[in-house]
C-alpha cells in the first residue's frame, strides 16, 4: 500500500463517518418524532412550563393578549412532527415566536414537540354518548346558541366563532362550557359597563383597552369606543354571557349539543 493511500485513510475514515452522522440525523427527522414516550412528554410538559407558558398560558391555549396561537388544536403553521420541530428550533420570522437558544439539543426539541402533539385531540378514538343531528337541531332551536355564536358565517356575534371548535375544546371542557360558562372567561369576552360624562350607561363586550381608550361592542354589534380621560367611569365584568343550561337542557340534550359541537373541525 502506498505511503499516500495510508495517509489519507483516516481522512476518508472521518469523512465518510461524518456524511453517515449527517444522514443519519437527516433521516431521524423526516422519520418523524423517536422522543415520544410517556417520559418524553412529561420531560417536554416540564420545558414548557419554563419556557413556552409564558405566552402561550400553562394550558397550552394561547393568549389574546399576546396574539400567541392555541396549541391544543389543528396549528396553522405546521401539519407535521417535523414542521413543528423547525418552527421551534428557528422560529417564525416577523412575530414574537423566536427559536430555542442554540445550547438547547434537538432530543430536548423533540420532547417539547412530543408533549404538544400529546395536546391534541384524535376524535376518531372518542366515542360520545350524544346524536350530532339532534345537537344541531338544538343549536339553532331550543338552545338559541346561535343568537350569540357563529358557524360558517352565520349566526351572532356575541361570543366565540364555533365554526371549528371541536378543533380546540374537547368534550370534557364543552360541557363545562354549557354547564359552567363563568369559570376561567377569557378577557377577550369579558364584559365592560360604561358610563359617560352625560350619565349614558352602555353594555357590551370589552373589544379592545388599553391605557388610555376602550371600545365595546353592544348587544346589536354597534361599536363604542371612549378615550378613558373622556368618561365618568367603567367597570368590567369578568364573568361570561353565556348562560348555564344546567337547568335548561336535560343531561341526554347536553350530551347531544357536546356530540354536535365536538363534531366541528375543518373538512379534510
Amino acid at each position: 500500500m502506498s505511503n499516500l493511500t495510508t495517509q489519507l485513510r483516516p481522512l476518508l475514515t472521518a469523512a465518510f463517518i461524518g456524511l453517515l452522522l449527517s444522514t443519519s440525523s437527516s433521516l431521524a427527522e423526516d422519520a418523524g418524532n423517536l422522543y415520544n414516550t410517556t417520559f418524553d412528554i412529561n420531560a417536554g410538559l416540564r420545558y414548557f412550563e419554563r419556557q413556552c407558558s409564558r405566552c402561550h398560558g400553562f394550558d397550552a391555549k394561547g393568549s389574546d393578549e399576546t396574539g400567541a396561537p392555541d396549541l391544543t388544536g389543528r396549528l396553522s403553521r405546521a401539519s407535521s412532527e417535523v414542521g413543528i420541530f423547525n418552527i421551534i428550533r428557528t422560529g417564525i420570522p416577523g412575530t414574537a415566536m423566536l427559536p430555542v437558544a442554540a445550547d438547547v439539543a434537538d432530543a430536548q426539541v423533540w420532547q417539547l414537540v412530543a408533549y404538544i402533539g400529546s395536546l391534541s385531540t384524535d376524535p376518531a378514538n372518542i366515542d360520545l354518548p350524544g346524536s350530532i343531528v339532534s345537537g344541531a337541531g338544538l343549536f339553532t332551536n331550543k338552545g338559541a346558541c346561535n343568537s350569540c355564536h357563529m358557524i360558517d358565517g352565520q349566526g351572532g356575534r356575541q361570543g366565540p366563532d364555533l365554526s371549528r371548535v371541536g378543533e380546540r375544546r374537547s368534550p370534557e371542557e364543552l360541557l363545562s362550557d354549557m354547564l359552567t360558562p363563568h369559570t376561567d372567561v377569557a378577557p377577550r369576552w369579558w364584559t365592560m359597563r360604561v358610563t359617560d360624562n352625560d350619565g349614558v350607561v352602555r353594555e357590551g363586550l370589552r373589544m379592545n383597552e388599553d391605557s388610555f381608550s376602550l371600545r365595546i361592542m353592544d348587544n346589536d354589534a354597534n361599536l363604542w369606543s371612549y378615550p378613558k380621560n373622556q368618561i365618568a367611569s367603567f367597570e368590567r365584568l369578568e364573568t361570561s354571557t353565556m348562560p348555564s343550561y344546567s337547568q335548561t337542557l336535560s343531561d341526554s340534550e347536553v350530551d347531544d349539543l357536546v356530540a354536535y359541537l365536538f363534531s366541528l373541525r375543518k373538512e379534510n
